[in-house]
């Protein structure tokens, strides 16, 4: 059963019968319906202010009727036009891009540089090269995974190659000496 709103009248008076005198309440509401109108267009300013003094100043719930019939007085109905939720999905946040995986494994080898002496340096330049070159290809994240990686995996062969420098030094130094 629908009930009748105060912009409707009472129906059970008839045509022409005396509408009910509007309240603070009533006038405030015609006042939002204009606004509303006024926001979307509907209204120009001169018309807006001429219809809100006259909401202000009428006296019965006929004459706010009036002053907002040729507006929607609510939010209008609009068709679905594909299967979605209830949050439109522009609103909703970006789905997080896929973190490369030899990206991760290229942070892990790198930083097991310190626990193994070095020996997983190489490995992990070798996937941190891989790695970003699949992001690139892909667009998946994980790029500064891929980049510790690789400094990590290049400072872990330098050392080696220093050390094994200095080792080579030393034995041409003491096989000459």
């Amino acid at each position: 059963m629908s009930y009748p709103t105060p912009w409707q009248g009472n129906p059970l008076q008839g045509p022409g019968a005396p509408s009910m005198l509007a309240s603070h309440a009533d006038r405030e509401r015609a006042v939002d319906v204009l606004r509303a109108g006024y926001g979307e267009g509907r209204l120009d300013h001169p018309e807006f202010e001429k219809r809100v003094a006259r909401a202000y100043s009428a006296r019965t719930v006929a004459e706010l009727s009036l002053l907002v019939a040729d507006l929607p007085q609510g939010p209008m109905p609009q068709p679905l036009t594909t299967v979605q939720g209830p949050v439109p999905p522009t609103f909703l946040p970006r789905p997080q891009p896929r973190t490369n995986g030899k990206a991760l494994a290229s942070m892990v080898c790198g930083v097991l540089c310190v626990a193994t002496g070095g020996l997983t340096g190489l490995p992990a330049v070798i996937l941190g090269h891989m790695a970003q070159s699949e992001i690139r290809r892909t667009g998946e994240s994980g790029d500064g995974l891929a980049l510790t990686g690789l400094v990590l995996g290049w400072l872990s062969l330098a050392g080696w190659l220093i050390f094994l420098g200095l080792f080579g030094l030393l034995a041409v130094v003491a096989t000459s000496g």
